[in-house]
């Protein structure tokens, strides 16, 4: 895993700056620590980090070119069957000089030019040096695993693996996107391909980019399907077909020349990748899991509980979240606004298993594939509900169930039911936003300033989904959720997280489920087999049941949190008011103060809990102050 960045000027009289390719490659050095490499040729400058996980000899340096330098690469992540295409191309007369997988990519893009990417299996994100055509060749994997941002300044292309590389160059300039600060206030991050910053971009997951001269052209080499079902007997069989699929994604993750382990939460993804590990490995498998003095956000008896019974050498740590001090440096690793609280133990638990491996393997990508989260069951009963005559559901249920008391606890069955009520009269896409957003658009009516409110009234944050949704080829409301979530939820918000924490702490982060094998094999099962009834991961379930017990096959999800709630009336209270209230957030003009004071106000008087909103805006103004004001926020 490794950390990577370029600039290409247009003009090729210009010179690359070897000073400031060096400057956007040092900040990148917490991705890859092991080593450091700049090819500075002409108008042309690539960087890179390295983490070293295959080949750990100097042969695997980077930048690193073909025999006549002709070609040069830079990349960041793992290609899964890299010895299978190794053989391939060694066959075809393709001469290598390391066992790197980034050579790999060289002799195939020779072979298959931009093709070449449609072979590759793994999670990448790699750029290409082409002199003999004077081209560029950017890609990102599938799922988008592994970032990729770009922007257009000084007559020049950049790109890198984080924003903050980009901003190295004084002549790219941090001018805050509103239209993307609209959309992270619904999402609680900033949907792809835009960024919260005006002209940089990201390149979106399973797309390449080709940079000729000035002209930039976008090409997406791979979409999943949910239209092409696959057909089998019986239950057995699909079983079967998904243990073959499932079986060797988690094998071929297991390739690494540095010690190896998994994060083990004892939910029924993490313990399923387990499982499996355990049956290919031949010395117990090092399990990782974090736990927390809040009850509420404590898994260690389950993880604990998987990690016997496949005899896993297991760490456990307990941690107390210090939200003052651990907060500014969240903000810093993520480069944008990112209110999604579990980015806090996902840096924790990644601090913490660093220092016994170097790469492990997560259960990430299950849910979205599988169908695990709550509010797919609520999709599936909202076909239903809406069965009942309009007349019941606004005058007697809606009021009914609106007159239920408040409850704080975040499983209440009030606010749950709530949430479902309001938002379930709507057509499939802006319902599904309304139980996803921080800040609907009522919401924003009441926070936005009259001038901020007209600078961004053209652009509904619902449209995304919607577009989104409308782009799926599935025949079922259930399976459209689904793909706008792996082409939404699932890149910019989980799996950022997860680079960003990872990377943060030089850890790799691999994923079985996230192979694109077992993607396309989800989206051809019946959607019965995801979601059957209320029974969530339905065949995930049936698969490993006589392998795991049944506490761990039914137990409710459980989320990676943080105690939010507490938090803004205990630990971070002054901190909320003084910050969020101060005449600095408020001359920005983005919001009304007596609006913020209402939504702080309420939450330290438990008259409701907003505290994933008072998040979503201090996280905003701790990101506004470090990378628009350029000022440490150290010590908040």
């Amino acid at each position: 895993m490794c950390g990577i960045c370029g600039k290409i000027y247009f003009d090729r009289s210009k010179k690359a700056d070897f000073s400031l390719v060096g400057k956007m490659t040092r900040v990148l050095n917490h991705r890859g620590p092991d080593d450091m490499g700049v090819h500075v040729d002409g108008n042309v400058g690539l960087g890179h980090q390295r983490l070293s996980i295959i080949d750990l000899s100097s042969a695997g340096h980077q930048p690193m070119s073909n025999e006549d330098d002709s070609i040069w690469v830079v990349f960041n992540g793992e290609i899964y069957n890299c010895e299978e295409l190794r053989r391939e191309l060694e066959a075809k007369g393709h001469i290598f000089r390391s066992h790197t997988d980034t050579e790999v990519i060289i002799h195939l893009y020779e072979e298959d030019g931009v093709r070449c990417v449609r072979k590759f299996r793994g999670m990448f994100a790699f750029a290409i040096w082409d002199a003999n055509s004077q081209m560029l060749f950017l890609a990102r994997d599938r799922a988008g695993q592994k970032p990729l941002v770009y922007t257009v300044a000084d007559g020049a292309f950049l790109f890198a693996s984080e924003i903050k590389s980009l901003l190295q160059d004084p002549a790219v300039m941090p001018e805050v996107n509103c239209e993307a600060l609209n959309h992270y206030l619904t999402y609680q991050y900033v949907p792809g391909p835009m960024t919260i910053y005006k002209g940089i971009h990201k390149l979106p997951p399973a797309h390449t980019l080709v940079l000729r001269n000035e002209n930039i052209r976008l090409d997406q080499y791979w979409n999943i399907s949910y239209g092409n079902k696959i057909k089998l007997p019986g239950l057995n069989d699909y079983k079967q077909r998904f243990f073959d699929v499932f079986s060797e994604a988690v094998k071929i993750r297991l390739r690494s020349d540095v010690p190896l382990g998994a994060f083990l939460s004892g939910g029924i993804d993490s313990s399923a990748v387990v499982a499996e590990m355990s049956r290919h490995l031949d010395q117990p498998v090092k399990t990782f899991s974090i736990g927390f003095e809040d009850a509420d956000f404590n898994e260690l008896q389950y993880a604990g509980k998987v990690a016997g019974i496949f005899a896993a050498d297991h760490t456990e740590f307990v941690v107390k979240p210090d939200a003052v001090k651990i907060l500014p440096q969240i903000v810093w690793h993520y480069d944008e606004p990112f209110a999604d609280p579990s980015a806090i133990p996902t840096y924790y638990v990644s601090k913490l298993t660093r220092e016994h491996v170097t790469v492990a393997l997560n259960g990430d990508g299950g849910d979205e594939s599988f169908a695990g989260y709550e509010r797919y069951v609520a999709e599936h009963l909202a076909s239903y509900y809406e069965k009942i005559p309009l007349f019941l559901r606004e005058k007697i249920v809606k009021r009914a169930v609106n007159l239920l008391p408040y409850r704080e606890y975040r499983w209440s069955i009030s606010r749950r039911l709530k949430r479902f009520i309001n938002g379930v009269s709507d057509e499939p896409a802006r319902r599904y936003v309304q139980w996803l957003s921080y800040f609907n658009n009522d919401m924003k009516k009441g926070l936005y300033t009259q001038a901020f409110a007209m600078e961004v009234a053209s652009c509904d944050s619902v449209d995304i989904t919607s577009d989104m949704y409308g782009r799926s080829d599935a025949e079922n409301a259930l399976e459209k959720i689904l793909f706008t979530d792996v082409m939404l939820y699932l890149p910019y918000d989980l799996l950022a997280k997860v680079d960003i924490a990872s990377m943060a702490n030089s850890l790799e982060a691999r994923s079985p489920f996230l192979d694109h094998k077992v993607m396309e094999f989800a989206a051809s099962l019946p959607p019965e087999l995801k979601l059957r009834g209320l029974q969530t991961k339905y065949i995930l379930k049936e698969a490993f049941r006589s392998r795991l017990p049944e506490e761990i096959i039914n137990r409710k999800k459980m989320g990676f949190g943080v105690p939010l709630n507490r938090w803004f009336r205990q630990e971070l209270r002054t901190a909320a008011y003084e910050i969020l209230l101060s005449k600095r957030t408020m001359e920005r003009g983005y919001f009304n103060r007596g609006a913020v004071k209402q939504l702080l106000d309420e939450h330290v008087s438990f008259q409701a809990d907003n505290s994933y909103r008072i998040w979503a805006l201090l996280f905003l103004e701790l990101w506004h102050r470090m990378f628009i004001d350029k000022t440490e926020v150290l010590g908040i």
